[in-house]
């Protein structure tokens, strides 16, 4: 099937583009890209910026990630890590203080199991006042056992 085929970015944008029975010059006024560009990407002969990407994504209602990762922009790991963290961010059964925590806690089981949180992390996991950055151990085997201990027990 050509939608899970990661290296043919052109031919799953033009199956996106069809599915929301857009021509390609409808694509190319929702987003203000020429429609001859878009046309050379659906064909495979141009390789498109991250703000293209992001523009096609938008007017097709899909996940710019996604299209990141089918580009060799993003891998396939960093995507899931965004996507994550975009669900838990935008979870509104939870409070802000408690979004950073999951965060915080989220960071040191990848940690731990070998993976380095994406630069988005520190700025996802400030926006409380109440945790600092760095609080409790971060380093060695328990590292992920630690982050559910460093939540203010006043609160």
């Amino acid at each position: 099937m050509a939608s899970l085929n990661v290296g043919n970015l052109g031919e799953y944008l033009r199956e996106q583009r069809r599915a929301a029975q857009l021509s390609l010059r409808q694509l190319a006024d929702a987003t203000g890209v020429s429609n001859p560009y878009l046309s050379q990407i659906e064909r495979g002969l141009r390789k498109p910026s991250a703000d293209v990407l992001q523009q096609v994504a938008k007017a097709l209602r899909i996940s710019a990630e996604t299209l990141y990762v089918r580009a060799g922009i993003l891998d396939e790991r960093e995507r899931e890590e965004l996507e994550t963290r975009a669900v838990i961010l935008a979870d509104p059964s939870i409070n802000e203080r408690q979004k950073s925590v999951l965060l915080q806690i989220y960071d040191s089981f990848r940690r731990e199991n070998g993976f380095v949180p994406g630069p988005d992390a520190d700025a996802d996991a400030d926006g409380d006042a109440g945790l600092r950055k760095g609080a409790g151990p971060r380093e060695g085997d328990d590292a992920g056992a630690d982050a559910t201990e460093d939540h203010d027990p006043h609160s």
